[in-house]
């Protein structure tokens, strides 16, 4: 009786550590495509590819959220704070928001959002949405973003989207490095430990 139970306790561990396993694999290969081009607050051309010289903080919200996002958002804003002091801003690191609504969320309302945080419109952090006018194909260039990332976002048809909550930390060719909680669990410390690790 007893080899019965080492042996299914061998098979569960077994189980869990490969099912651990093939995550961490799976985070470790993810990777933004280069190809993706969508548009920021200013209504400028934002390509993944182009800057092969920063981290990227990326961040996925939608402005009519009630909670988790404006949070995570107000986060990075005092993460940003500590990284302008350490002089790395925009040098070597930049925050990029993505909508996983493009529809609603379009460049003027994105704008609003900045102001409503108190963030500079500058390139150091993009806020992206898609074309109103290609909405259907920008939908999807979004979704492949949000696919490679492995963050998972629903629309149940109330305008309140369901979706996963991490924030990614990504190097300058857009490989996965960490993900880190969204909303109150979002540890700037950690999150800022973290960066000045890669950059030095």
């Amino acid at each position: 009786m007893k080899k019965i139970y080492l042996i299914c306790g061998l098979a569960v561990f077994l189980g869990i550590t490969a099912g651990i396993s093939f995550f961490l694999i799976r985070d470790a290969n993810a990777k933004i495509p280069a190809d993706i081009t969508l548009i920021n607050q200013n209504k400028d051309s934002y390509n993944f590819g182009k800057d092969k010289t920063k981290l990227k903080l990326v961040e996925f919200i939608y402005t009519h959220c009630p909670d988790i996002c404006p949070t995570t958002t107000q986060k990075m804003v005092d993460l940003k704070k500590d990284l302008v002091k350490k002089g790395i801003f925009g040098k070597d690191i930049e925050f990029i928001t993505v909508t996983i609504d493009p529809y609603r969320d379009t460049p003027e309302i994105l704008k609003s959002y900045m102001d409503g945080f108190e963030i500079q419109n500058d390139e150091n952090w993009q806020f992206l949405t898609g074309d109103k006018q290609q909405i259907k194909a920008e939908q999807q260039k979004i979704k492949k973003v949000t696919e490679a990332l492995q963050f998972q976002y629903k629309d149940p048809g109330n305008g309140q989207f369901i979706h996963s909550t991490f924030t990614y930390l990504v190097d300058e060719n857009n490989k996965f490095i960490e993900k880190f909680p969204m909303g109150k669990d979002f540890n700037k410390q950690e999150v800022y430990d973290k960066i000045i690790d890669e950059i030095e």
